[in-house]
């Protein structure tokens, strides 16, 4: 029996099957897409990230037997080359973007698995505006930004431009331009002080 305490609770696992409902619980809530796929193509497993983020990429139309094409074919690029290097742990990646701004990236890897004879392909598709969305979030509060330079750096972290920045916000280009010097003047202080 394994136990795992943290502050007053108390998580027990005790048998093969809670372990494997724990586990199945975390990879759901990710907001990363876990696919685990066998050589042939065939899924194994996804979670529910994956199943949304792969409907994006197939515009909609997604059958949960067939990966898309583009992460397949990187899928296909990691076996070929696994294949001329068998002894290195090689994982490869590449960003999709589906529009300006939301951006995927995935990564593919071999992992082995007991219950199979071959090695399988662990693929994970970040959803790059949601990762910076949320970094943004927590340098807002890093740097105690106003709700004004919040809203301008969240655009900026999102990869706008002053000028598109300016556009969304109905402000001037200077306004933005005064509100960045701000956020820069911050982040330094908060970079000096935690040295």
């Amino acid at each position: 029996m394994m136990t795992f305490t943290k502050t007053s609770e108390q998580i027990e696992v005790s048998s093969k099957e809670t372990k494997a409902n724990f586990l199945q619980e975390v990879m759901e809530r990710l907001e990363d897409g876990i696919l685990i796929l066998t050589n042939a193509g065939e899924i194994v497993h996804a979670n529910a990230s994956a199943y949304h983020l792969c409907c994006q990429l197939s515009q909609g139309s997604f059958d949960s037997q067939l990966i898309p094409p583009i992460i397949w074919k990187l899928c296909q690029l990691l076996l070929n080359t696994h294949n001329l290097y068998p002894e290195k742990n090689l994982i490869l990646s590449d960003e999709i973007m589906l529009d300006k701004s939301n951006t995927l990236r995935v990564r593919v890897r071999l992992v082995k698995l007991e219950r199979f004879i071959t090695s399988c392909l662990l693929v994970t598709i970040e959803n790059q505006y949601e990762s910076l969305k949320n970094a943004a979030i927590a340098e807002i509060r890093k740097y105690d930004l106003t709700p004004r330079e919040a809203e301008i750096w969240r655009l900026y972290r999102s990869h706008n431009s002053y000028k598109e920045i300016a556009a969304q916000l109905y402000i001037t280009i200077n306004t933005v331009k005064k509100h960045m010097k701000n956020i820069h003047a911050k982040r330094q202080a908060f970079v000096a002080v935690h040295q």
